[in-house]
């Protein structure tokens, strides 16, 4: 072999190794596409397997702080422009309404994936999957039947003792503000104290008070749709709990939205784009029907086996704006006595 084709063969063994590195490097995970700090109001059990896919997609290096959606509200405004986080990902309306001021704009493509009810009125937060309050019942003690149609029915003194609920829990602030817009302050606060006075049983979250009615510890429970539908995709048909949606609607029937923001501070705001668009991706949105049992918000997806469809669900107008006050519900909270 002479050193001319020594040559030729050396150098298509050099161009085979660039084509197929770029190969590689273009189909893989990007080992430079950065990082991006998420605070999380949803929890981990719910959420991580997801926020992983997203990792490994990307090869984005993704942080997570989880806690409470009220508690990180309160620690975002404490950190204002110094804050870590890029983006907020909040189970409720009411937590990104209280931090809306330091939420960038989002891109307009991504308003346009969902219902306008699930945008903000700002545009700096978008729904990115949607939960019904409802009343969980314990099948065995009672039916559909011996129900109220309205939360105002557990406010009579036959519910005395029978009632399970999660104060601190941000679904059901956020269903105390709805209660707000559409009672007025006055009715609010009084229903509240009526239902102090029929001895609720408390819970710090919704997943206990599921147990809870399914047990006979409580008869009824006000919580997310969901939560039993995970019960039953674990132990079946048999678990002695099932789910209420009250038929006159109103506060105990809205449909609240978990929700993304990207934080103006941001260094990471392309990265923090990415991550909402993943959320309303299509992989994401069977992720929440097939995993989570929630309502997709994206178009063209149906929901769960067994998951009451929305148009089923008399939900009440409201707009993202009249459940964002979060501040206001939790002042009315300690002033009936239900929350410290």
């Amino acid at each position: 072999m002479d050193a001319s084709t020594r040559k030729r063969i050396k150098f298509s063994g050099i161009l085979a190794f660039l084509v197929s590195a770029v190969f590689l490097t273009a189909c893989g995970p990007d080992n430079d596409a950065g990082s991006l700090t998420v605070y999380s109001g949803r929890s981990d059990t719910l959420v991580a397997p997801l926020i992983e896919r997203f990792k490994e997609e990307t090869g984005i290096d993704v942080q997570v702080k989880y806690a409470g959606t009220p508690q990180l509200a309160a620690t975002l405004l404490e950190e204002g422009g110094n804050s870590p986080a890029d983006v907020f990902y909040a189970q409720d309306p009411g937590g990104l309404g209280a931090v809306s001021a330091l939420l960038a704009t989002l891109e307009s493509e991504v308003l346009t994936m969902v219902p306008q009810w699930a945008v903000s009125a700002q545009n700096v937060w978008v729904g990115v999957s949607g939960r019904a309050r409802t009343v969980v019942y314990n099948t065995e003690l009672l039916t559909p039947a011996d129900l109220p149609n309205d939360l105002t029915g557990f406010a009579d003194l036959e519910w005395k003792g029978r009632i399970g609920w999660a104060p601190t829990n941000a679904s059901f602030q956020t269903m105390v503000t709805a209660m707000r817009s559409i009672w007025g302050e006055e009715k609010t606060v009084q229903w509240l104290k009526d239902i102090q006075a029929n001895d609720p049983k408390v819970y710090p979250k919704n997943t206990p008070i599921v147990a809870a009615a399914a047990a006979g510890e409580i008869e009824v429970g006000l919580v997310n749709h969901y939560y039993l539908h995970r019960f039953l995709a674990e132990e079946g048909e048999s678990f002695g709990a099932r789910n209420f949606h009250p038929s006159a609607g109103g506060p105990g029937a809205i449909v609240m939205v978990s929700g993304v923001g990207i934080l103006s501070s941001s260094d990471n705001k392309d990265n923090g784009q990415r991550f909402v668009d993943f959320l309303l991706s299509e992989e994401s949105q069977r992720y929440f029907v097939e995993e989570t049992f929630e309502y997709p918000l994206a178009a063209g997806i149906p929901v769960a086996d067994g998951v009451t469809p929305l148009s089923e669900v008399n939900n009440p107008d409201l707009s993202s704006a009249a459940l964002s006050d979060l501040e206001g519900t939790q002042a009315l909270l300690r002033e009936a006595g239900v929350i410290p």
